[in-house]
């Protein structure tokens, strides 16, 4: 499986939290505690807003090398700073090493990075695809499970109402994978964000969802740990979530629970939900 962060608030050079931190995703590339896989290297992308207000749409960089020798990564992150940006390292669960699949991906102003997968995604396809609006379909550049989730998202009415969005592009998942006689079609976490506030959802269609966490308040970390000098430059809502924990500074880190979903607000607030599939 494959391993992301999504980070809001105060903008900061990309490598402070993808190089930086003893347990950073550069290290979880080759050294992934909690994933199904330890090593994940079939690919890599970052993608993030910049400060310009009139730029609403993201950039998006994508390869299909390992994320840990890669220059160009480790350039882009020495010089970029940005208040919002996704980071997706990947582990090919049978689809194709290409950059069209590797994420996050993006759609006008969204990006979205996921980590599980569809069971069976090659009987299930066809089936799937033809539920994304026409209008969309032209714009699936991979080969996928991943995008094609997102593309039923954006169908199910994702830039009006993502929860509600995901939750029936899940239900469709598990509609079609029972119609052809997979039981438990469904694994995922994912992240999903229109430039100013981020989702994130948990869930799976039977057994243990893929990890996820979540950064505590920054003023509960400042009171944990006063000399941490770090901490005094942070905005009171910056927030990560994370496929596994970047370090294990003792407070700092809590398990998004089991079928919920999140949102993170560009104003800090930042609440959890339980999450299921509605038809």
């Amino acid at each position: 499986m494959c391993r992301w962060l999504a980070y809001s608030g105060t903008p900061l050079l990309l490598e402070t939290i993808l190089y930086r931190p003893a347990h950073s995703l550069i290290d979880q590339s080759l050294h992934s505690r909690l994933g199904v896989e330890t090593t994940n290297g079939d690919g890599f992308g970052i993608g993030w807003y910049a400060r310009e207000p009139d730029l609403t749409t993201p950039a998006v960089v994508r390869d299909v090398g390992p994320a840990w020798n890669n220059r160009n990564l480790r350039e882009i992150a020495g010089h970029v700073r940005s208040r919002l940006f996704f980071a997706h390292i990947r582990a090919s669960t049978g689809t194709a090493v290409q950059q069209t699949n590797s994420h996050p991906f993006r759609h006008d102003r969204w990006m979205w990075m996921h980590n599980g997968a569809i069971a069976d995604f090659h009987l299930l396809r066809r089936e799937l695809c033809v539920a994304v609006d026409p209008s969309l379909f032209a714009d699936i550049e991979g080969s996928t499970d991943s995008e094609v989730m997102f593309y039923l998202a954006l169908t199910f009415g994702l830039e009006d109402d993502p929860p509600g969005a995901v939750a029936r592009m899940a239900a469709t998942v598990e509609r079609v994978g029972r119609a052809h006689g997979v039981d438990a079609p469904l694994q995922m976490t994912i992240a999903t964000t229109d430039g100013t506030d981020v989702w994130a959802f948990r869930y799976a269609s039977a057994g243990t969802a893929r990890s996820l966490f979540y950064s505590s308040r920054v003023d509960s970390l400042r009171a944990l740990h006063p000399d941490m000098s770090f901490l005094r430059e942070l905005s009171e809502e910056t927030r990560l979530v994370v496929s596994e924990p970047l370090g294990d500074l003792p407070g700092a880190w809590h398990a998004v629970p089991e079928h919920t979903y999140g949102v993170v607000r560009a104003d800090g607030a930042d609440e959890l939900f339980p999450f299921a599939p509605a038809p």
